[in-house]
């Protein structure tokens, strides 16, 4: 992770640089397209851990169990979650 918080970081201060208005039109956008790449990268390093993330979800008897977090495009993530257990 310790490459999202640099990327994000680098992308703080890009976006700083670009809110104060004080480059030339060839810097903003060469900035802008360094922000863009960096920001593409948080997303990308975002997505893989969220493939690693796990839930804790009530098991039957009252345990808990760790189940794989199903994580949808259209933001459905508990859709299929403890169906089972009711």
């Amino acid at each position: 992770m310790a490459n999202f918080e640099e990327h994000l970081t680098q992308l703080e201060t890009v976006v700083e640089r670009l809110e104060r208005g004080e480059l030339t039109l060839d810097e903003s956008v060469r900035l802008f397209e360094e922000g863009m790449k960096l920001s593409s990268a948080c997303k990308t390093e975002l997505e893989q851990a969220e493939g690693r993330v796990q839930v804790l979800v009530e098991g039957k008897g009252g345990g808990m169990q760790v189940a794989d977090m199903d994580l949808d495009e259209d933001d459905d993530t508990n859709a299929d979650i403890g169906e089972d257990e009711e």
